[in-house]
């Protein structure tokens, strides 16, 4: 039995898969991003998660033989590594695991834990790609001066044109009735009141603002479109990165897949692959296999040296039936 766990800015996923390639039980606490609330938060989160999933399986933590945890935020301050590598251990009661970073789930289930890239785009953005047991990581610099191409970078840039629009440097569009309706605004300039005073900034509620800015762009708004195609060349930009660092030949191919939530608007997906093609002809853009919270399930029994079967994972491919927004959050 091996325990994945998916964490994220707005939710931590888990679930448990056996040997046969079947999900046994699944469960979901709150975010375990822990730099706006504390490094305590960790383990709590992970505590409630895995006795949740526990307790749907009918199985202890000592049943798991070997779990992977893919925390946000780790590995971007090294201070917390030694606390953060620890936190499992009181939670399972046994050390039949690792810790990484959440990308390495988005990686591992969108292509199935073999070498070439997976870009993340939910709350922010980054990739993390493999080569020959070699691994890279290319953004996710925080929502505050980096996260090209997320949906709170999205939705930055939709406020942006929305306050444009309301005060006449920009052509009203689509953008601005569907920012009115949404956020219930009496005046334009109630926006500040909403994002700075009710939200307080809040990263996981202006993220979804994106969903308003591809709504607005599905109503022909020019500013919207404008900001999605331009988040599509920057996950592509972040790919090409990805792949000179990995130092990939000029005639190898390079397996790209995504996750994220920000890849549910289609405007994004085409000017990813559009930009793709236009930089590198050896891309091969495959759809995601596994969600991340599987992924890091499979990576966990790659880690412990048993790693699952071509039937299992074809059973557990049948089983799956993913979307590209599902999963991975950051």
């Amino acid at each position: 039995m091996f325990l994945g766990v998916d964490g994220g800015g707005t939710k931590t996923a888990f679930c448990l898969v056996d040997r046969g390639g079947q999900v046994v039980a699944r469960a979901q606490a709150a975010s375990s991003y822990y730099f706006s609330h504390g490094i305590e938060l960790v383990e709590r989160v992970l505590g409630e998660g895995v006795d949740a999933v526990c307790a749907a399986a009918e199985l202890t933590p000592a049943d798991i033989e070997y779990a992977f945890f893919g925390l946000p935020g780790y590995g971007e301050a090294a201070r917390d590594l030694p606390v953060l590598n620890a936190t499992p251990r009181a939670v399972l009661g046994h050390d039949r695991y690792a810790c990484d970073n959440d990308m390495v789930c988005g990686w591992a289930g969108s292509l199935g834990a073999v070498d070439g890239i997976n870009v993340i785009s939910g709350t922010g953005s980054m990739t993390y790609g493999e080569r020959l047991g070699r691994g890279v990581r290319v953004g996710g610099w925080s929502e505050m001066f980096g996260d090209e191409g997320s949906a709170h970078w999205i939705a930055v840039r939709g406020l942006n044109a929305f306050s444009r629009m309301g005060d006449g440097r920009l052509p009203e569009g689509p953008l601005a009735k569907v920012f009115r309706r949404h956020l219930d605004l009496a005046s334009d300039l109630d926006v500040i009141d909403v994002v700075h005073n009710r939200w307080q900034g809040d990263r996981s509620r202006i993220a979804a603002l994106s969903r308003s800015v591809a709504e607005a762009a599905g109503l022909g708004d020019e500013a919207a479109s404008a900001i999605l195609a331009k988040a599509g060349r920057e996950l592509a930009l972040l790919v090409d990165v990805t792949r000179e660092r990995l130092e990939f030949g000029p005639d190898e191919t390079v397996p790209v897949s995504y996750s994220g939530g920000t890849f549910s608007a289609d405007a994004v997906l085409e000017a990813f692959a559009t930009g793709l093609k236009s930089r590198f002809t050896h891309y091969e853009l495959r759809q995601p296999l596994y969600e991340p919270v599987v992924g890091a399930a499979l990576y966990a029994a790659k880690i412990a040296g048993t790693p699952l079967d071509q039937p299992a994972l074809d059973a557990l491919r049948m089983a799956s039936g993913i979307s590209a927004s599902e999963g991975e959050d950051r």
